[in-house]
């Protein structure tokens, strides 16, 4: 088949060998976000929702951060930022469950646990919760899964550019606004979760 592309391709005045190259190579070097616990649309484990039952009887878990990690970062990155978002909580708002930035470039990915805690590789912005780290699920019994998006954004922002405290929205603003856009990347890792009730 790709014989026959290339004759066709080079019958009309294109050249073939660097068009049929370009797709291989270009999948090999994507921004990628992944974890050696989950897999794309996996389910988080009990032990990833939060813990904190004085916040929420939805509380269920350990609130243990479950282990990121992430490969080919664009050329000009300075720093990272981390989300976890889910879109389908206190709809049609959606929950913010982690806003992390000011993670230096030569930071690879973080341990199982690691963002559920304080940290100097990362600068604690402000979740829907109030707090500067991981924040789990806590969905209400007798619901269907949520899907909660862990979203890696590269910047060319210095780490520690952005003072801490800073909520999703204002986290978006600073990174894009009208004078200049900072990111140089993003890669995502959709997982899921419900109450085990």
């Amino acid at each position: 088949m790709k014989r026959i592309i290339a004759a066709l391709l080079t019958a009309t005045g294109f050249l073939a060998a660097p068009l049929l190259a370009v797709p291989g190579a270009r999948a090999a070097d994507v921004f990628t976000l992944s974890s050696s616990a989950l897999q794309d649309n996996d389910t988080l484990a009990t032990k990833n929702a939060c813990s904190d039952k004085q916040r929420t009887p939805n509380c269920v878990g350990e609130n243990i951060s479950p282990p990121l990690a992430w490969s080919n970062v664009p050329d000009g990155t300075k720093s990272f930022a981390l989300l976890l978002f889910d879109p389908e909580g206190r709809a049609p708002a959606g929950v913010s469950h982690m806003v992390v930035y000011g993670i230096p470039a030569d930071v690879k990915g973080f341990a199982e646990g690691e963002l559920s805690k304080p940290s100097d590789k990362f600068v604690g912005g402000k979740n829907l919760m109030g707090v500067g780290t991981y924040f789990g699920p806590g969905t209400p019994p007798n619901t269907d899964w949520h899907h909660y998006t862990f979203t890696l954004v590269a910047t060319d922002l210095d780490p520690k550019a952005l003072p801490p405290g800073l909520t999703r929205e204002e986290l978006a603003t600073a990174l894009i606004n009208p004078l200049q856009n900072h990111v140089k990347g993003s890669a995502g890792l959709v997982t899921r979760f419900r109450h085990p009730s």
